[in-house]
């Protein structure tokens, strides 16, 4: 199934994946650093300074070239959508619906990853982050937890579906609202028997726990057993850091994690 740009319900998000007027040498603004990102991320790096000159001018064309396009320099509507095709794929409905808003949350989720998003043109910054953040990047946005409910509102997108959780882009928020409305899982539960890891939904999300009331990182399960997960998560890297520049997938440790579960009352099922 394809993807209409106006069909998506997230006006930052279509603003990603709109070429408002063909772009050439002498060109500045956002739009060229769209397409020095895209540049970028497809493997032809260019220096992201929004100056559409001779070397971003170089970079269109050989882009062209591998792409089967006409080689002509500039950025047209053919040249733009296939600079932007990973993340309109990893947009894109599936062609069978997932059975329930967890399902479709992995789904979404192994969507998004087999495109490799990651950062570009400095920390926290690039497409794939102001996809997950609303339109906002830069040092400041720390976007585990904004891919983490990116990956929610997909979902819910995707199947017609009620927001199950509140996006924030706060761990100790997602946390806090979980507890409120009883979809907060904690460590202590499992470790003392009164909850099983097998019983996790997949879609459920992990928090990173430094103190009972302070969490620093959230991700996505999609698979546990016995005292590992299996995640994929946002704004991480191979060392597993909080503060990364890509999505990964994990295989994890239980210990020092709570988790929240896209049902209520999960405890009590």
């Amino acid at each position: 199934m394809g993807l209409n740009i106006d069909e998506i319900p997230f006006s930052w998000v279509r603003k990603e994946l709109r070429l408002v007027r063909r772009l050439e040498r002498g060109a500045t603004g956002m739009a060229v650093q769209r397409v020095q990102e895209w540049l970028t991320l497809n493997g032809i790096a260019v220096v992201v300074d929004r100056r559409f000159g001779p070397a971003t001018r170089y970079a269109v064309g050989r882009f062209q070239t591998r792409r089967g396009l006409p080689k002509t320099g500039e950025v047209n509507q053919p040249t733009f959508e296939a600079l932007t095709a990973p993340l309109r794929r990893a947009l894109a409905p599936p062609s069978t619906a997932p059975a329930g808003i967890s399902s479709a949350v992995v789904s979404a989720a192994r969507r998004h990853l087999r495109e490799r998003p990651r950062e570009v043109g400095g920390s926290n910054r690039g497409p794939w982050v102001r996809v997950y953040m609303e339109g906002n990047d830069g040092p400041s946005s720390l976007w585990c937890a904004g891919f983490a409910g990116f990956m929610v509102r997909q979902a819910a997108w995707h199947t017609g579906a009620e927001l199950p959780i509140r996006p924030t882009f706060s761990c100790d928020v997602l946390a806090r609202d979980a507890r409120a409305e009883h979809r907060f899982i904690a460590e202590s539960e499992i470790a003392d028997g009164g909850f099983s890891v097998d019983r996790l939904p997949r879609g459920s999300f992990f928090v990173q726990r430094r103190s009972p009331t302070d969490w620093n990182h959230v991700g996505i399960v999609v698979a546990a057993v016995d005292e590992i997960i299996e995640t994929i998560e946002g704004n991480t890297n191979e060392g597993g850091s909080r503060e990364g520049y890509e999505v990964c997938r994990r295989i994890r440790n239980l210990e020092g994690k709570d988790f929240i579960a896209l049902a209520p009352n999960i405890l009590s099922s």
